[in-house]
C-alpha cells in the first residue's frame, strides 16, 4: 500500500486531502505540531475509510528536530504534501520582527528544512512526489500581504529549483497555488464566489497533480490567468491600484 504524508495535517486543505488519499486507498501519515486536534482528525478517518492511519508530532519551526522525525518514520512515504502555513498579521508584522519571523520561519525556513531532508530521500531511491501548497500571494507582492507573500514567493522558487535539480532523477515535484479557499481561516471574509474553491477541489487538484506529474497547479483554473495579468500590471499603475 502507498503512503502519503502530509505535513500540517490538522488544517482544512489538509484533512481534505487526507480524505481524497484515505479514499483511494492508500495510507496516511498525518503530521501536525498540535497533537489535541490530530488525534481526532486521523480517529474520524481510521472510522470512515478503511485506511491505515498514523499520526505523528511534526512542529515546522523546530528545524533541528526535521532530520530525526522523518528518519524515525516507519514506513517511508510515496507522496509528501506540506500544506502547514501561517498567514500573519501584516500590520503587526510592520513593527514586531517576531511576527516577520515567525511568518517567514513557519512559510518558508521550515518548508525547506524538511523538504530538503525528503528530496535527499527520494533521491537516494530514484522515486516519490513532492507536493508544496503555496499560494497566489506569492506571484506579485501586495501591499496587503507583502510580508506573506514574499514567504510564499520563495517557497515557490524553492519548489521550482528543487523540481529542476531533480528533474532527472525520477522525484516529481509540484507547485501547487491556490487562490481563495473557503476554511476557517477564511470564514469571515467576504471572498467572491466564482473565484472561491471549496478543499475538496484543492484536494482532487492535489491528488490528480501527482497522478499526472504536472509542475503547477492552480486552483482554481481561473487563477492560472488572473496572477498572469496581475503580474504583467506595470508597476507605475500598479502602485495606484491599492491591492
Amino acid at each position: 500500500m502507498k503512503n502519503v504524508l502530509i505535513l500540517g495535517a490538522t488544517s482544512d486543505i489538509a484533512q481534505a486531502i487526507a480524505r481524497k488519499y484515505a479514499t483511494e486507498r492508500w495510507s496516511l501519515s498525518l503530521a501536525a505540531r498540535n497533537m489535541e486536534l490530530l488525534e481526532p482528525v486521523a480517529g474520524d478517518l481510521r472510522i470512515r475509510s478503511e485506511a491505515e492511519v498514523q499520526s505523528l508530532g511534526f512542529d515546522a519551526a523546530d528545524f533541528s528536530s526535521h532530520r530525526s522525525f522523518y528518519e524515525s518514520l516507519e514506513t517511508k512515504p510515496d507522496v509528501v504534501v506540506c500544506v502547514f502555513g501561517y498567514m500573519g498579521d501584516q500590520v503587526l508584522a510592520r513593527t514586531d520582527l517576531d511576527e516577520v519571523r515567525r511568518t517567514i520561519d513557519v512559510n518558508y525556513t521550515g518548508a525547506v528544512s524538511i523538504l530538503n531532508v525528503v528530496a535527499e530521500d527520494f533521491e537516494r531511491r530514484g522515486t516519490g512526489s513532492i507536493v508544496g501548497v503555496s499560494s497566489v500571494a506569492g506571484d506579485r507582492g501586495r501591499q496587503s500581504n507583502y510580508i506573506y507573500g514574499s514567504a510564499k514567493a520563495g517557497f515557490t522558487a524553492y519548489l521550482a529549483g528543487l523540481r529542476n535539480r531533480l528533474a532527472e532523477t525520477g522525484v516529481h515535484v509540484m507547485t501547487v497555488k491556490p487562490g481563495f479557499v473557503r476554511t476557517r481561516m477564511t470564514e469571515s471574509l467576504e471572498l467572491p464566489a466564482a473565484l472561491t474553491a471549496e478543499p475538496e477541489q484543492v484536494a482532487n487538484a492535489v491528488f490528480q497533480g501527482v497522478e499526472k506529474k504536472r509542475n503547477t497547479v492552480y486552483t482554481l483554473w481561473m487563477w492560472r490567468w488572473i496572477m498572469l495579468i496581475i503580474r504583467h500590471i506595470p508597476e507605475a499603475i500598479f502602485k495606484k491600484m491599492g491591492m
